[in-house]
């Protein structure tokens, strides 16, 4: 309990020195950037600086969530912008790369800094969390690379305990289920299109419709492997019907249910990199 307090402290001050100047925020509308967004919006107050919320609108993200993402920035004092951003090209990822995550992370931070240097904003922050740090995240040493400042992790803070701060915070999107890039749902060296991203989007609605929290619609060629949380498998199974009607519309000839349920980066199985 006391370990959590520190890190808690240990960030509150880390965003009050940088809230010196006006901050750019990569603002997704999820918990680790909500939180940010809040905590550095609190401290710009007291010194009459200008945070920025800046939302990058992709292919590769599911659509629809800018508008949640605005109403959170304007709770919180935040001036929210959109960036309209077609990475599958401009980053050269289109088939898939394995380094695709640094590719992509590098494009679009990249475009965030620019976004900042027309805004005269000398900082810029973005979400990723302790937790981060552990797993296959190859993005993360592109954040690195170009000088982009993680308040999250350097406090050390845990998933969990980003979740238990931004309900503190009041945040409505402390529970909110992370909502990774789409092409994490196909493995490495398939052609990325806009339809197969769309389709996967499309799916995964039709799963959270049925009730379900945490879902991936993983796809292989013309297989959709579905990952829901384990508790929920049986659930899963009584429901098939239907599910398996939605996802055949949409062009999948194979659906099928995978036994380990639910993992963040099941694609990555065997991969590992140091950040």
């Amino acid at each position: 309990m006391e370990k959590y307090f520190t890190k808690v402290e240990k960030l509150k001050k880390m965003i009050a020195s940088y809230a010196e100047s006006d901050i750019v925020v990569a603002f997704s509308g999820g918990a680790d950037s909500s939180l940010i967004l809040k905590m550095t919006c609190e401290a710009a107050e007291r010194t009459r600086h200008t945070v920025y919320g800046i939302f990058l609108h992709t292919m590769l993200h599911p659509a629809g969530e800018a508008e949640s993402a605005r109403k959170i920035a304007d709770e919180v004092g935040a001036v929210f912008k959109i960036l309209e951003i077609d990475e599958l090209k401009e980053a050269d990822i289109e088939y898939n790369p394995q380094d695709r995550c640094y590719r992509c992370k590098k494009y679009l931070f990249q475009s965030v800094l620019k976004e900042a240097e027309k805004l005269h904003a000398d900082i810029v922050m973005e979400g990723t969390n302790q937790d981060d740090l552990m797993v296959y995240r190859p993005g993360i040493r592109a954040v690195k690379e170009l000088g982009i400042i993680s308040p999250l992790a350097a406090a050390e803070l845990t998933k969990k305990e980003v979740r238990r701060l931004a309900a503190e915070y009041g945040l409505s999107v402390s529970n909110k289920p992370a909502s990774p890039c789409l092409a994490t749902r196909f493995p490495y060296g398939t052609k990325l299109s806009g339809d197969a991203i769309r389709s996967v989007e499309r799916g995964e609605k039709i799963l959270k419709e049925q009730g379900f929290h945490n879902v991936r619609l993983r796809v292989h060629g013309e297989i959709a492997r579905i990952e829901v949380d384990s508790r929920d498998l049986k659930i899963l199974v009584e429901h098939r019907k239907e599910i398996i009607s939605g996802l055949k519309k949409l062009g999948y000839i194979y659906v099928t249910l995978d036994l380990e349920g639910f993992r963040s980066g099941s694609m990555d199985v065997n991969r590992k990199e140091s950040v």
